[in-house]
């Protein structure tokens, strides 16, 4: 998680740079960069403060446990048919599974057949 510079700091960025309006001075001073600075004023404009902005929590797009039982219902089933019945994309489906642990298996019969073919010596 990235480290955010404090509230005090900012503010007192800010209130120093309302005295002295030279931003490349204030970057050096305070030891940030200029393209910190410039965002603090555009975030205190905008927003009226300067508050470190923090990501709301992302929640899990698909429901694990209903993963888990549609792939034991339909074990034969693409990635792409399952990313349609839940409104994914095939490659959110294959982190998904990925993440459950819940691989594809091959059949024994193909695993037999690409054997011989390269155990046989002409």
């Amino acid at each position: 998680m990235p480290q955010y510079y404090s509230l005090d700091l900012r503010e007192r960025v800010l209130k120093y740079l309302e005295s002295n309006n030279n931003k490349k001075a204030t970057s050096q001073l305070f030891r940030i960069g200029i393209a910190t600075v410039y965002r603090w004023i555009a975030l205190k404009r905008k927003k009226g403060h300067v508050r470190p902005v923090r990501r709301e929590y992302a929640y899990k797009k698909i429901d694990d446990q209903k993963l888990i039982e549609y792939t034991r219902a339909n074990p034969d089933r693409f990635l792409s048919e399952i990313a349609l019945d839940f409104g994914l994309t095939p490659s959110g489906i294959f982190y998904a599974l990925k993440r459950l642990k819940i691989t594809r298996k091959k059949r024994q019969l193909s695993i037999e057949r690409g054997t011989k073919k390269k155990g046989k010596i002409f």
